[in-house]
């Protein structure tokens, strides 16, 4: 009997999840499937895969052995059917990409625009998460492409540095920071901090510009962070792209801490070697760096 290699995925994903129940519902498959799908690898290798007795559904060590050489087998038949379609000139089925929601979305939705006039068949999942939960995702998913603010760099993995973005400490104009020179570390600490909540259920990357304070609210985006900015509810830093016009009404005022009121990053556009672009990932990745490039310059 042939070992079915699709096991092996459901293997990852309930490791992942934690119970049949959620590996069920994420794979659109019914409990008693996935449970026998499980069974069926197990007497086929004569190895018991997961503990059952746990409450949460985890891997016997022979099973952690097991599970990462099915990664590698999935890993080389992916390898092989993107190459596959590479070396035949034709679209990729999928392209996937995950964006740190910390990046513009004008050059990133002006790209996809483009991509559209060449009428591709290529299906286009994007994702947006934050900070760590952005090497996450694309690790968990195996997707295309990552734009990132920041991430932990791998042999692997190639990128391409796109144009600096600055983040502005900023408060609302009716905020007590507002009209203050000078601030010093422990003035600030006696605020509420707004900051953006990492997406990441095992983060390897925090925000190191938070201020160390103990009031803090951890919000699920940017445009939530900016209207509790305006709405005076803290204090916080925020792209350029989304401060300028409020700083320039009077709606926000730049926080004049004295360890710096600004800070640039350079956002990245990365890929791995084990996941070579297709046609339409190529296109994205032209696109993309022209777009960024545009907006930087406007």
């Amino acid at each position: 009997m042939k070992i079915d290699i699709d096991a092996f995925r459901v293997m990852q994903v309930l490791v992942e999840e934690g119970s049949f129940a959620k590996a069920a519902d994420r794979l659109h498959k019914a409990q008693s499937a996935v449970s026998y799908q499980i069974k069926k690898l197990e007497n086929h290798l004569n190895v018991q895969l997961f503990n059952r007795e746990q409450y949460r559904a985890q891997l016997t060590p022979e099973g952690k052995v097991i599970l990462k050489e099915g990664q590698r087998l999935l890993q080389q038949l992916s390898n092989i059917e993107r190459l596959a379609h590479r070396f035949s000139d034709d679209w990729e089925p999928n392209l996937e990409l995950v964006i740190d929601g910390a990046l513009p979305m004008k050059p990133i939705m002006n790209a996809l625009k483009r991509m559209t006039e060449h009428n591709i068949p290529t299906k286009v999942q994007l994702n947006i998460e934050f900070l760590g939960g952005v090497q996450s995702r694309f690790e968990r998913d195996k997707a295309d492409l990552m734009l990132v603010k920041d991430y932990k760099n791998a042999p692997d993995l190639n990128s391409t540095p796109l144009p600096s973005i600055t983040n502005i400490l900023v408060a609302s104009s009716e905020h007590p920071l507002a009209n203050k020179y000078s601030v010093e570390l422990s003035e600030l600490q006696e605020f509420v901090e707004l900051t953006i909540e990492d997406s990441s259920t095992n983060a390897h990357l925090r925000d190191e510009m938070q201020f160390g304070g103990d009031k803090v609210f951890y919000l699920s985006g940017f445009i939530m962070k900016r209207d509790a900015l305006l709405e005076g509810l803290g204090f916080g830093w925020l792209p350029d792209f989304l401060a300028k016009e409020d700083l320039q009404k009077g709606k926000l005022k730049e926080v004049k801490f004295v360890g710096g009121s600004q800070y640039s990053f350079t956002p990245q556009l990365v890929t791995t070697h084990h996941r070579p672009l297709g046609k339409a990932g190529q296109l994205f990745t032209e696109l993309i760096l022209e777009e960024f490039s545009l907006e930087s310059n406007g």
